[in-house]
C-alpha cells in the first residue's frame, strides 16, 4: 500500500499547486470579474437561454435537444450531489489559507464540480443537435472549467472529474 501512497499524495500536492496557481490569477480585478461571471452564467442561465432561443430559432424542430439537455441536467445533479455526498472532500479555500475564495459557493464540497460536468454534458447533447453551437458552448465550457480553480472554489482534478461525468453522462444518454 505504501507504493500507492506516493502517487497519490504527488497528485494530491500537484493539485493543490495547480490550484493556488490558478486562484492566483484572481487576484487580478479584470480576470477576478471575468471568470465570476463565466461561473455566474454557467449557474444555469447560459443554458436556460440557449434552450430558450433554441425554441424560439428552431421551434418544435429544437424540442428534442432541448428535453435532452433538461434530462441529461437532471441525470447530472443527481449523480454529482451523490458523489459529493459520499466524497464530502473540502473546497480548496477551507483547506489552504493561501486559496482565497472570491466566488460563491452553491454548497460545501468540491468534488466533482458540478459547474464542469453540466457544461460538458449540455455542450456534448447541444454540439449533437446543432453542430455550429460548437463554437459558442466549447469556449463558453472551458472558461466555465477554468473558473472554478482560479476563484478558488476547486481543485483542478474536481473541474477534470466533472468533465469526464458530464461527457460519460451526456455519451450514455445518446445509447438509451
Amino acid at each position: 500500500m505504501s507504493n500507492l501512497n506516493f502517487p497519490l499524495q504527488q497528485i494530491k500536492t500537484w493539485d493543490m499547486e495547480l490550484c493556488a496557481f490558478c486562484n492566483r490569477r484572481s487576484r487580478n480585478f479584470t480576470v477576478r470579474n471575468l471568470f465570476r461571471l463565466f461561473s455566474r452564467l454557467g449557474d444555469g442561465v447560459f443554458w436556460y437561454v440557449l434552450m430558450i432561443v433554441l425554441l424560439l430559432q428552431y421551434q418544435g424542430a429544437a424540442i428534442p435537444a432541448v428535453f435532452h439537455m433538461i434530462v441529461v441536467g437532471l441525470v447530472g445533479t443527481a449523480c454529482y450531489k451523490f458523489i459529493k455526498g459520499k466524497t464530502l472532500r473540502p473546497r480548496p479555500f477551507n483547506v489552504y489559507p493561501a486559496i482565497v475564495c472570491a466566488g460563491k459557493t452553491l454548497d460545501q464540497f468540491s468534488f466533482p464540480s458540478g459547474h464542469t460536468m453540466h457544461a460538458v454534458a449540455f455542450s456534448v447533447v447541444a454540439i449533437a443537435y446543432f453542430p455550429a453551437l460548437i463554437w459558442l458552448v466549447l469556449p463558453f465550457s472551458v472558461m466555465v472549467g477554468l473558473s472554478r480553480p482560479i476563484l478558488g472554489l476547486h481543485y483542478p482534478s474536481d473541474v477534470l472529474a466533472g468533465a469526464a461525468l458530464g461527457g460519460v453522462i451526456a455519451g450514455l444518454s445518446f445509447l438509451i
